[in-house]
């Protein structure tokens, strides 16, 4: 006599049953109720999938099956064994928490809510149901959790803890935007994601907020030095105090401003900023370091040059005086060596 498979006795939060009898008869009456869908699942596979309606089993609605059990001999006549999970279609709660790290190895921890719903039951039951052995609710509430935070884990680690410390509803909306695949690929639908809490170490803390206040990290790390110098001492007796005396004004004091390279006037001997190309005093050209100045009109050019770039005139270049035969500095009117007058 047909027998009726159905789910019965479904309490709230159920998301999967197992219909307890694996022998199949044809003719048997299979009773799907709304928000639900039964999945025939048979050697580690999910076959045909029932939903919302009352079905009475044959050849013809169960094609999948029927393919595979077409290679038993009688398999028309005699019970066949197969699973039937039924899979609730119902929005369905999670829970997630744990603690990772973000791009700069800051510490950080979270948890929250997140919700979903099955939204291809014959994928669901092979990655999932079938596929991790979680027949039971409560087993796949601890997959999915962990499934979760495993993503959740790899997905703040490309961002920076101020990006998404303190920022509950930003990071909710990042999360669900980076999940939103990996659900999909276990045949689930995720719907939302709310973190409840984003916390990190008190030491990072301070760190954020000072950088935040415009705190360069290098003054940040010094203060943090000054605090465990200070915490240092303190713990030591007699000769520490002395010792802090030293050491305590020598780190307290800010970072000294680097010295700018200056440069002497060749004019008036004011000093100027080794940028400057005019004297800040009576306006004479400058050579700047690495520089060399035109002898012709003045103009400043890049170490290396041979060529004057305002005028042409040829730079730190040498001939021989026409007389005596000795060196003499390109633009010069006389020879230094002998006084002939040069053209």
């Amino acid at each position: 006599m047909p027998k009726v498979i159905e789910w019965t006795g479904v309490r709230e939060g159920d998301m999967v049953w197992r219909y307890p009898n694996e022998e199949i008869t044809w003719g048997d009456n299979l009773i799907v109720h709304e928000y639900e869908a039964a999945v025939f699942f048979r050697d580690g596979k999910a076959y045909d999938v029932f939903r919302a309606g009352r079905h009475v089993l044959t050849t013809a609605n169960l094609p999948l099956l029927t393919k595979v059990l077409s290679k038993i001999a009688g398999f028309d006549k005699v019970p066949f064994r197969c699973t039937v999970f039924f899979i609730s279609l119902k929005q369905f709660q999670g829970r997630f928490g744990a603690q990772s790290q973000t791009k700069e190895l800051a510490p950080i921890k979270f948890f929250g809510s997140f919700w979903f719903r099955v939204e291809e039951p014959n994928l669901f039951v092979n990655e999932v149901v079938g596929g991790q052995g979680a027949y039971t609710t409560d087993k796949l509430q601890d997959f999915l959790r962990g499934y979760f935070n495993e993503r959740l884990i790899d997905t703040l680690s490309q961002y920076s803890l101020a990006e998404v410390y303190g920022k509950l509803d930003e990071t909710s909306l990042v999360a669900k935007n980076m999940l939103f695949d990996a659900f999909s690929r276990i045949g689930l639908e995720l719907i939302d994601v709310k973190f409840e809490g984003i916390d990190t170490t008190p030491e990072w803390r301070d760190r954020l907020f000072y950088v935040k206040t415009g705190v360069a990290a290098t003054e940040v790390l010094r203060m943090e030095t000054v605090q465990k110098s200070s915490e240092s001492l303190s713990k030591s007796p007699g000769a520490a105090v002395g010792a802090g005396a030293v050491i305590l004004p020598q780190v307290l004091q800010p970072a000294p401003a680097p010295s700018v390279p200056m440069v002497l006037c060749p004019k008036c001997n004011f000093q100027n900023p080794q940028t400057a190309k005019f004297c800040g005093n009576c306006g004479a050209p400058l050579q700047a370091v690495g520089g060399v100045n035109c002898p012709k009109c003045g103009t400043l050019n890049p170490a290396g040059a041979k060529f004057c770039s305002n005028c042409g005139n040829p730079l730190q270049l040498t001939f021989k005086c026409p007389k005596c035969g000795g060196e003499v500095q390109a633009g010069a009117k006389f020879c230094p060596n002998c006084g002939e007058k040069l053209a």
